[in-house]
């Protein structure tokens, strides 16, 4: 997981699992942005390979926690496999999701 700043957003970039093992460190990253009030953010999902209800319910507390601060969360989510993930929890209406990255930044 990387992050960068790009303009005034931050993105953070995951790849590989999003479970209940390794849920904690991204938690802990975007914890840390956002007590650094770097609130407008895009999690780029395109090289998550998988994710559980752990890594659902960490980007939900995401979402609430960047919202209370005033910000914004845009995903960036091109696998479909992904995407069905959202679709059967109702999550598509819950977040605001792009295909690629540029899309996001340009939201």
């Amino acid at each position: 997981m990387t992050a960068e700043d790009v303009g005034a957003r931050t993105v953070v970039h995951v790849a590989g699992e999003i479970d209940v093992s390794s849920a904690d460190r991204l938690r802990e990253r975007v914890a840390a942005l956002v007590a650094e009030q770097r609130t407008d953010l895009v999690i780029d999902l395109t090289e998550v390979t998988f994710m559980d209800s752990t890594g659902l319910g960490l980007l939900v507390g995401t979402l609430k926690r960047v919202r209370t601060a005033g910000g914004r969360l845009v995903l960036v989510v091109d696998s479909e496999r992904l995407l069905k993930v959202f679709r059967i929890t109702g999550l598509v209406q819950v977040f605001t999701i792009r295909e690629t990255l540029a899309e996001a930044l340009a939201s």
